[in-house]
């Protein structure tokens, strides 16, 4: 708890959500408690010689519950690393598998390091150094603890740490599958790079299927037109951006950055302006829209649907009554702080939980183990077998209307679109709606049945402790 502030901290908000949903519960004794603290945490302190000198880096690898193996869980790279840190992520991961039943426990590691000061190949000697430390403590191994990408790394880093793992490991046939979020070319899965962002556009999606759950947010109709906040355009915030502006009709009104944010009431053009802070390291002075450098001021701008999509705690008890977003999706893990909720439940705006909203990425990761594991990319064998027998209904149909006389034919369109068969990228996708979905409608039901439960994440986490539970359970624990 901060002194100053009287604010619970990341971990702390993390356990007081789950402690407020485990009181509706009939754990056994001593269960709660077991599926509530983090297993272990490992602290690697190494040093890498840079630019004539040995600097010494701190890095972490928590597991939090091996109720199920292996465990799962990114590796961020920030100057803000810390333990506690990293076990509130590694707990959230546990619930966020469980949710949306993923077969892993949750792991989390980080490295306490600002990747922006370090070139391309310091960051390789860094992270090779990091992934050797923690794959011969079997803290990176495919059947034991699978790390993905998380803030200040990406695809570069897995293929690296994947390499360092395949030295190390030899005549291991499944070393592809030690982590996820590779490159293609490194046994990647199309649609990884994106997943997270596109879990939060069908989670959306989801939630306005139901207009009684869009009625409780003060809202009506779809996704069309309504007006969206994001904050933090990183690789979560920019795809969530620009899959709802394209392809739902939505208006992001405002991008907020680091250093400021912009305004434009007519709707930002979200790859312009990710153009822009890739070119120019931030948001200053961007020409597509009203510059504010105060940008989290404008998390409190009037709009539909609010998306914190960067750090967590950015929505506490300071800016939570001032909040206007009649729904907030968490887009980040821990975005809210357990004060902010509590002030946010009682002003009746709906909050769609981490553990649900960012869980796209887990499970995007999940087809990707699951592909490396089996050794072959998904659509390779059924394919084209698709696509014979869709010629052969669609040869029929045209038969019969030549026979008939009838004369009409099909669109070039729907024959182009029905005739090819599913690849890789369209299972992937199809398997992330469909795990979306399957998610909130176990949270639902919670959410409407329970009379003690009045918002979505006590929902999700009743949903998820009680999975968790099971499994202990079923062994004997």
């Amino acid at each position: 708890m901060n002194a100053l502030t009287g604010e619970p901290s990341f971990r702390q908000s993390v356990d007081l959500m789950f402690t407020r949903a485990a009181a509706l519960m009939d754990l056994p004794p001593g269960l709660e408690e077991k599926i509530r603290v983090c297993n272990s945490t490992y602290t690697v302190r190494f040093g890498v010689r840079l630019r004539g000198e040995i600097q010494t880096f701190t890095g972490y690898r928590s597991v939090h519950s091996e109720h199920t193996e292996p465990v799962k869980g990114g590796i961020r790279y920030a100057p803000s690393v810390n333990q506690d840190e990293v076990e509130a992520l590694a707990a959230l991961m546990t619930y966020k598998c469980a949710l949306v039943e993923a077969p892993f426990g949750g792991s989390k590691g980080g490295l306490c390091i600002d990747p922006r000061h370090y070139d391309a190949d310091e960051l390789e000697k860094i992270t090779r150094r990091f992934a050797y430390e923690l794959i011969k403590r079997d803290l990176i191994d495919p059947a034991q603890n699978v790390p993905a990408p998380d803030m200040g790394t990406g695809e570069r880093e897995m293929a690296i740490i994947a390499d360092q793992y395949a030295r190390m490991n030899t005549t291991d046939i499944n070393a592809r599958a030690c982590v996820t979020g590779k490159p293609i070319h490194a046994g990647g899965i199309l649609g990884r790079v994106e997943a997270t962002g596109r879990g939060v556009q069908y989670a959306l999606q989801e939630f306005f299927r139901h207009p009684d759950d869009v009625k409780k947010a003060g809202m009506s109709g779809t996704l069309d037109g309504k007006r969206v906040i994001v904050q933090g355009l990183g690789n979560v915030g920019y795809h969530a951006a620009l899959f709802l502006s394209v392809e739902d009709g939505c208006k992001i009104t405002h991008v907020i950055e680091r250093d400021g944010a912009i305004e434009n009431p007519d709707g930002i053009d979200i790859d312009a302006v990710a153009d822009w802070i890739r070119r120019h390291g931030g948001i200053k002075d961007c020409p597509f829209g009203t510059y504010h450098a105060e940008g989290a001021r404008l998390l409190e701008a009037e709009c539909d649907i609010l998306i914190p999509a960067a750090m967590e705690g950015v929505i506490n008890m300071h800016n939570a009554a001032a909040i206007q977003a009649s729904l907030i999706i968490e887009a980040a893990n821990g975005p809210v702080t357990a004060g902010a909720d509590e002030i946010l439940r009682h002003k009746g705006t709906v909050v769609i939980p981490d553990l649900y909203a960012n869980a796209g990425g887990v499970t995007v990761s999940y087809f990707e183990w699951v592909k490396n594991l089996s050794h072959i990319r998904f659509g390779r064998m059924q394919r084209r077998q698709e696509e014979s027998r869709h010629q052969l209904i669609v040869d029929e149909l045209e038969r019969l209307s030549a026979d008939s006389g009838i004369g009409w034919t099909l669109s070039p369109d729907f024959k182009q679109r029905y005739l090819r068969g599913a690849g890789e990228l369209e299972l992937v996708r199809s398997g992330l709606d469909d795990t979306m979905r399957a998610a909130y409608q176990s949270m639902r039901e919670v959410w409407w049945s329970h009379d003690k439960v009045t918002d979505l994440r006590t929902a999700a986490f009743l949903v998820s402790i009680g999975r968790v539970a099971k499994s202990y359970q079923a062994k004997g624990i």
